[in-house]
């Protein structure tokens, strides 16, 4: 039988595939599983800086997996069973399906992103998408309640009355759209989806990696508050960060190369 996630690691990229393409890459108990097992094992491997995140087509991820569902409860029925959460203590304050990781996820959306696979999408740093993709949230259609934080993520990324609106109808978001509401970064032809991710993983991994990681936190902090406290979490983590120390040597040298990609990029 084939295994339900792949994990691959190339040039300090972690490339984490959803398997299950027959179901779509529903999310069953056990997919949910091997999944948190692989970002962990990402996590924790020195030779990986960047993790992409993906499905094997035709699918990104149609949400949990209603079979199961609506045979047991599922993963519903464990979260009934637990105490509610308080402060969120995953890295960054993820709390979508599984993604426990301080590194840097890209998303890369190679068809439809429905309710828990919206919320998966939701909690990657950003998206790329396929001009296949599309998004939905169906959670009210389906008759459960989200609890992967679509309710927060949803409206930063489109606003809330997009996000309500969503919500509300059930209805499909094409990749065009996804791209004008800001949902996702860019869209590209499907056969460039994983090229263009590796591309945007390989340009963090040339970033320094301590500063990405400690940018991508404030960045997390901040939005969960407003106005002058998120200018005071910034000032905390400039300092905390600067602590650490500075080699004037090494920022001179990538202001070189700074300098250098700059002008090949124009």
């Amino acid at each position: 039988m084939p295994e339900v996630a792949l994990l691959e690691v190339a040039e300090r990229v972690a490339t984490v595939t959803l398997n299950r393409p027959d179901a779509r890459n529903a999310l069953s108990t056990e997919l949910i599983a091997t999944l948190a097992q692989l970002v962990g094992e990402a996590e924790g491997r020195d030779d990986v800086d960047v993790l992409i995140l993906t499905g094997t087509d035709p699918a990104f991820c149609a949400g949990l997996d209603l079979k199961e569902l609506g045979r047991d409860g599922g993963p519903l029925k464990r979260a009934r069973s637990e105490p509610a959460p308080g402060r969120v203590t995953a890295p960054r304050g993820r709390k979508g399906p599984t993604l426990p990781t301080s590194k840097p996820i890209i998303g890369a959306v190679n068809g439809v992103a429905v309710t828990g696979g919206l919320e998966l999408a939701l909690n990657c740093d950003f998206l790329v998408a396929s001009e296949r993709a599309r998004f939905a949230d169906t959670h009210a259609r389906v008759g459960v309640h989200p609890l992967w934080g679509l309710t927060v993520l949803l409206p930063q990324a489109i606003g809330i009355r997009r996000a309500r609106e969503m919500s509300a109808t059930g209805n499909f978001v094409d990749a065009q759209t996804a791209l004008e509401w800001g949902l996702v970064n860019h869209v590209v032809a499907h056969d460039e989806l994983l090229p263009t991710a590796r591309r945007l993983a390989l340009d963090i991994v040339s970033s320094d990696r301590r500063a990405v990681r400690a940018i991508l936190a404030t960045y997390e902090e901040a939005s969960r508050v407003s106005g002058a406290e998120a200018w005071d979490i910034e000032a905390r983590a400039a300092a905390l960060f600067q602590r650490g120390g500075v080699d004037p040597e090494d920022i001179e040298r990538r202001r070189r190369g700074v300098i250098d990609r700059g002008r090949s990029q124009v």
